[in-house]
C-alpha cells in the first residue's frame, strides 16, 4: 500500500538533506556564551526568521532519564535557535504506554515523543487511525530515527545464572518456563539456599519492557523469530507456555526502573530474576546507585530472541506542532545524536545511535553485559496482533488476592477542595474494583474505631456489582485503627492457600490512634525477608491528604516490597488505576 508524504514529511526530508550539507560546517563553529542565542547545527531557514522564542514539550520513556535530563539542560542552556528565536525543551519522562493512552486521550499534547520502542508507534498509529485519516506519526524512513539502544534482557544474580549454566549454556524462556513451574525451585538445580525461583516484569499495557517480554513469550513458544500468527498466540501450547512463565511473578508494574530498584536493593531473595534493560544491569553492577550487591548481576539474551529497546524520536503531526516547531524538534534530534552527547549515553549504559561513538566500556562484560549479544533479533507483530497478544495475556498472567482497606474515621467527612474526602475515596475504590479481573479475589475492610469486613477476600467477578454498591454506602466516623487493621489483614493473607500474588491496598487520611500494636511491631510483622521474601504481602499504602503521616506509611509500604503514594479526591481515582497496574 503506498503512504502519501505529508508535507510535513517532505519539509523534514528537505531539512534532513541540508543538515547533512551544513553539518561539518556547523560543529566547527566556536562555542557561543550560554546568554547569546546561536544556530541550532544542521538545521538551515529559508525565507524570514523571526525572534520569537520556541517551546518544545516532550514525553520521554523514563528509562532515559538521566541522560536526558542532562541533555536538556545543556541544549536549554545554549539558547539554540532554529526558524525562530531561542528554543526551550520541556521534557517528562513517563511509561510509554501510559504516554501513549494520554497523548491518544488527549491528557497531554507534546510535541516530541520519545517512547522505549518502536513497538509503540505502530500501536500508537493504529489506534490513531482509528478517529482520524492519517498516522499521528509519519513512518519515512528519516523520521523516527533512534537516539540510544539498550537490548531487553533478563536481569539475573550472577550465581543462580551459573546455575542454568550461564555463561556457556544459552539460558532462554524455555528454561524460566520450565524453572518457574518446578516444585522445588532452585532446589533441583542443586541450590535450596536460593529458595523458590522468583521472577518478575512490568505490565505488558503500560511498559516497553513488560509488553515485548509477553510478545517474547509468544514467539519462543512456537520456536519463531518472525512471521508471528493469530494461531499461534491462541493455540492451547502457546497460552500454557506463557502461563507457565507467568505462574513465578511475584507482581507487575508500571516502571522497568522500579523493578530494578526493588531486585538490586532487595536481593535475590525478593527476586530471582527480571526483565529489564541491558543499561540497567550495567548501571547496577556500576556500584553507584547501588551500594551493597550481594553478588554481581548478568544480563541475560534469551536464546529465543529478544528486541531492542531503541528509543525513537518522533515529531508528532498535529496542527499544535507548527513548522517552527518542527524546525526546533530537529535541532533538537540533531543535538541529542550529536557526538558529544551520545559519549554521555554510553557512559548511562546506553549503546549509542551516532557510529561515529565506539562502544566501550562500562558495555563490557566486567558490568555483567555481552556487547556480541543479541544473536537473535525478534520480528515486531502488527498491531492487531499485539492486541490480541495483550489480551490473551490477562487470562495468562498471574491472578491476585488483594484486601481493600480503607479508612472510615471522622476526620475522612472533611473537604479537600469542596470535595469530602471519604467521597473521593469511593469513588477511587470503585475504579480499583472496575479495572480487576473476573477470576481475581478482592475484599473490602473498612476501620475506625473498629475494622469491620464489608466483603471477604473471594472470587470478583460474581460479586463486582453488589461492591460496588456497598461502596456506595459508607459513610464516615470514629478514629483511627490503623496499624492493627493492617497487621490482620497481613495475617489474613498469609494464611490464604492460593498461589496467587497477594496484596494490601490502604488508604488512610491520619495517624493511628487507637491500635494495640506499635508502628514498630507491625514493620517486623510485614517486612518481606528471607529466600522467599518475594513472595510475601505487598502493601501499597495511599497518604491521603496533608494530615496523613506520609513517612509512616512509605515506612510499612517499603518493608513489605508494596508502593507508597500520595493522594487526595482530585487525584484518587489515577492512583488507584496506578496501583491496579502491579496486578
Amino acid at each position: 500500500m503506498k503512504r502519501t508524504l505529508t508535507i510535513f514529511s517532505w519539509c523534514l526530508l528537505c531539512l534532513c538533506v541540508l543538515a547533512a550539507c551544513n553539518e561539518q560546517t556547523s560543529n566547527q563553529q566556536p562555542a557561543k556564551p550560554a546568554s547569546s542565542p546561536q544556530a541550532a547545527p544542521g538545521v538551515n531557514c529559508s525565507g524570514q526568521k523571526t525572534q520569537n522564542p520556541v517551546t518544545l514539550n516532550m514525553a520521554y520513556s523514563s528509562e532515559k532519564q538521566t541522560w536526558m535530563d542532562a541533555a536538556v539542560a545543556d541544549f536549554n542552556s545554549k539558547s539554540f535557535t532554529a526558524c525562530d528565536g531561542p528554543i526551550t525543551i520541556k521534557a517528562t519522562p513517563m511509561g510509554s504506554g501510559q504516554s501513549m493512552q494520554q497523548i491518544l486521550d488527549g491528557t497531554i499534547q507534546p510535541d516530541i515523543w520519545s517512547p522505549a520502542g518502536n513497538v509503540w508507534i505502530t500501536l500508537i498509529n493504529s489506534k490513531w487511525r482509528e478517529k482520524h485519516s492519517d498516522n499521528l506519526i509519519a513512518t519515512g524512513a528519516n523520521d523516527t530515527p533512534s537516539l540510544v539502544s539498550s537490548p531487553v534482557v533478563i536481569a539475573m544474580w550472577k550465581p543462580q545464572a551459573e546455575a542454568l549454566g550461564w555463561p556457556n549454556k544459552p539460558i532462554g524462556w524455555s528454561d524460566i518456563s520450565k524453572l518457574s513451574t518446578n516444585p522445588q525451585g532452585w532446589r533441583a538445580y542443586g541450590h535450596p539456599e536460593f529458595g523458590d525461583f522468583k521472577f518478575g516484569h512490568t505490565h505488558p499495557g503500560y511498559s516497553n519492557s513488560g509488553l515485548d517480554a509477553v510478545i517474547a513469550m509468544n514467539y519462543a513458544a512456537v520456536n519463531k523469530t518472525r512471521a508471528l500468527t493469530s494461531n499461534d498466540v491462541t493455540n492451547a501450547g502457546t497460552k500454557e507456555f506463557v502461563t507457565n512463565v507467568e505462574s513465578s511473578v511475584i507482581h507487575y508494574g508500571d516502571s522497568t526502573g522500579f523493578f530494578a530498584d526493588k531486585m538490586f536493593n532487595n536481593g535475590p531473595g525478593y527476586l530471582s530474576a527480571a526483565v529489564l534493560y541491558e543499561n540497567l544491569v550495567i548501571e547496577a553492577n556500576s556500584g553507584q546507585k547501588y551500594k551493597n550487591l550481594p553478588y554481581p548481576v548478568v544480563a541475560i539474551y534469551p536464546k529465543e530472541g529478544t528486541f531492542y529497546s531503541d528509543h525513537p524520536f518522533t515529531v508528532l503531526q498535529t496542527p499544535n506542532v507548527t513548522a517552527a516547531k518542527k524546525a526546533a524538534a530537529l535541532a533538537f534530534r540533531n543535538f541529542l545524536l550529536d557526538p558529544a552527547q551520545q559519549q554521555k549515553a554510553l557512559q548511562d549504559g546506553f549503546r549509542p545511535a551516532n557510529s561515529q561513538v565506539k562502544i566501550a566500556a562500562p558495555l563490557d562484560s566486567a558490568h555483567g553485559v555481552d556487547i556480541s549479544q543479541p544473536k537473535t533479533l525478534l520480528q515486531v507483530p502488527n498491531a492487531n496482533l499485539i492486541n490480541q497478544i495483550e489480551d490473551n495475556w490477562q487470562t495468562q498472567r498471574r491472578l491476585v488476592d488483594v484486601s481493600l482497606v480503607l479508612d472510615r474515621s471522622g476526620s475522612m467527612n472533611d473537604p479537600i477542595n469542596n470535595v469530602r474526602k471519604i467521597d473521593g475515596a469511593k469513588d477511587g475504590l470503585k475504579e480499583f474494583v472496575s479495572l480487576v479481573g473476573d477470576q481475581d479475589q478482592l475484599g473490602l475492610t473498612l476501620f475506625s474505631d473498629n475494622s469491620d469486613e464489608i466483603s471477604p477476600i473471594s472470587t470478583l467477578g460474581p460479586k463486582r456489582q453488589d461492591l460496588l454498591n456497598r461502596i456506595s454506602g459508607i459513610e464516615a466516623n470514629g478514629s483511627t485503627k490503623l496499624y492493627d487493621t493492617i497487621g490482620d489483614q497481613v495475617k489474613k493473607l498469609q494464611n490464604m492457600p492460593s498461589k496467587h500474588i497477594k496484596a494490601i491496598v490502604v488508604l488512610t487520611d491520619g495517624a493511628d490512634t487507637s491500635s494495640q500494636l506499635k508502628q514498630d511491631q507491625l514493620i517486623e510483622q510485614i517486612k518481606a525477608k528471607g529466600e522467599n521474601a518475594g513472595n510475601s504481602v505487598k502493601v501499597f499504602t495511599i497518604a491521603y491528604g496533608d494530615d496523613a503521616n506520609a513517612s509512616i506509611l512509605t515506612d510499612i509500604a517499603t518493608a513489605s516490597g508494596g508502593k507508597e503514594y500520595a493522594g487526595n479526591p482530585q487525584n484518587i481515582k489515577e492512583v488507584y488505576n496506578q496501583i491496579s497496574q502491579f496486578f
